[in-house]
């Protein structure tokens, strides 16, 4: 704890990460060290504050931000989050009334009461353990992720930390949950249902999740998911004062080089960015250029993340509807967000093998939910969600949107194929003339449909190029087809 009020956090973190292994890997093992949750939680603030990364005035405090996301990482290896009381740890607080007056006091408020504060056995006198700390400065989960996701795409500095935590935090979320049961740690007390609202905030919970999820940089969205220090994008000037920094640093001399030294706003300035990007708001697609829809969601990491989430969400509205919601009114809010993406984008998230990120009834179930809203009204469509080859000949396959839309056909298209893919991937599509022909009946339905739409050569406005995305899901079906066994 010393160490982390004199700012030497180094030696603090590699001590801790050698008293957690040594038990660990000792035979017979022993009992792991592990510090106190307020501890824990001081440790994620350095994975992403901006004085440890983007900001950092030395490479001591850059070797902090990663000696904390190793720590965290062996913790979740060899204790797991309910043994490593990540639950309490991880905890959004918010600033206590000390803290909004000035105070460096944090209330971490939990099922047993009021956790230790600064000045406590337990507590850090230090800004980031309080009132600085990430627990304390995001309003809750849904703020931080949502900031994260706008970073990916606007802020590619900031999204390289950001990234890293959020990346662990969904790992702890998934481990968490799957550890859990019945008996002693049910899953009702699990963090992501603490995430979800289990404290008495249900209004619109699950709306404010996804609109986090699906934060893309624009104004509207960073309104509402806005950066959690203040300054946060800014970076140190050039020509910065750094020599406290490089300074020898002699503890008995009480000189701690910057350690001790709170930052200066005229020490920075707008990152170079800020300064030569523009928003998505203001970005304009070359004329007949594909664009990757990946990039408008912040690129690959970022949407293998936001899928993992909305996977997560969909297991706790499938296991506790009276708790979190239901699985129905999640998929409507779903269907909201993603029927409605831009053509490039809505590929990414309902391409076949994104949606790998759910179980494989979720997968079917959400393409579903979708497909029902996009295809044509004469489509018999079966009383459940239950999928067949039989389901797919007759119900989904040959049938078209019910718009003359080039961008409603191909979407459901998309669908139809991620379904195709499905059932082959787990051994239950063959090869009939059934199946053939109602293939066949599908694409030239929807083909047929577009065209009527199409006022023009090239770009049909929204990201594809004549049809090109139609044509493009029209021979995947088909190869797939031709490729399934009799």
């Amino acid at each position: 704890m010393i160490y982390f009020e004199e700012g030497l956090y180094p030696q603090a973190l590699n001590l801790l990460i050698s008293l957690l292994t040594s038990g660990t890997t000792s035979s017979p093992q022993l009992p792991a060290f592990l510090p106190p949750p307020l501890h824990i939680a001081f440790i994620s603030t350095l994975i992403v504050h901006p004085t440890t990364t983007t900001r950092a005035k030395s490479l001591d405090r850059i070797q902090a931000a990663n000696l904390s996301l190793r720590y965290l990482r062996l913790l979740l290896k060899s204790l797991g989050p309910i043994q490593g009381n990540l639950n309490e740890a991880f905890i959004f607080t918010g600033l206590s009334i000390s803290s909004r007056r000035g105070g460096t006091g944090r209330r971490r408020i939990t099922d047993d009461g009021v956790s230790p504060t600064a000045g406590s056995a337990e507590g850090i006198e230090n800004d980031l353990a309080n009132s600085g700390s990430l627990w304390a400065r995001a309003e809750d989960f849904w703020q931080a992720v949502g900031w994260t996701f706008n970073c990916s795409v606007l802020h590619k500095r900031r999204w390289e930390r950001w990234s890293a935590w959020l990346a662990y935090m969904v790992d702890v979320l998934e481990t968490d949950w799957e550890a859990r049961g019945s008996g002693p740690n049910p899953r009702e007390r699990s963090l992501i249902v603490e995430y979800t609202g289990s404290r008495g905030i249900t209004t619109g919970r699950e709306r404010k999740a996804l609109r986090a999820i699906f934060a893309d940089g624009r104004a509207k969205s960073l309104a509402e998911f806005h950066e959690i220090w203040p300054n946060e994008t800014k970076e140190l000037k050039k020509n910065a004062d750094i020599k406290k920094a490089e300074a020898k640093i002699d503890i008995e001399a009480d000189n701690y080089g910057d350690y001790m030294e709170d930052e200066n706003d005229a020490d920075l300035e707008d990152s170079s960015e800020e300064l030569s990007s523009s928003s998505p708001d203001q970005e304009i697609q070359p004329e007949g250029s594909i664009p990757n829809g990946a990039d408008d969601l912040g690129g690959m990491e970022s949407v293998n993340l936001r899928l993992r989430l909305l996977s997560l969400l969909s297991k706790v509205a499938d296991a506790l509807p009276n708790v979190f919601t239901d699985i129905n009114t999640l998929y409507d809010n779903y269907l909201e967000h993603i029927r409605s993406l831009p053509m490039p984008v809505y590929f990414v998230i309902m391409s076949p093998t994104s949606l790998r990120h759910f179980a494989p009834a979720a997968e079917s179930t959400l393409t579903q939910y979708i497909l029902r809203s996009l295809i044509s009204a004469s489509a018999p469509l079966p009383p459940d969600f239950n999928l067949s080859q039989e389901v797919l000949e007759f119900s989904f396959l040959p049938y078209p949107a019910n718009t003359n839309s080039v961008i409603d056909n191909t979407k459901v298209s998309l669908c139809v194929e991620t379904l195709l893919r499905l059932l082959d991937r787990h051994g239950y599509l063959s090869l009939t003339t059934g199946l053939q022909e109602a293939m066949e009946a599908g694409i030239t339905a929807r083909s047929t449909k577009a065209k009527r739409n199409q006022r023009k050569r090239g770009t049909d406005g929204n990201g594809g190029c004549d049809g090109m995305w139609l044509r493009a899901s029209a021979e995947r079906i088909r190869s797939l087809v031709q490729m399934a066994k009799p």
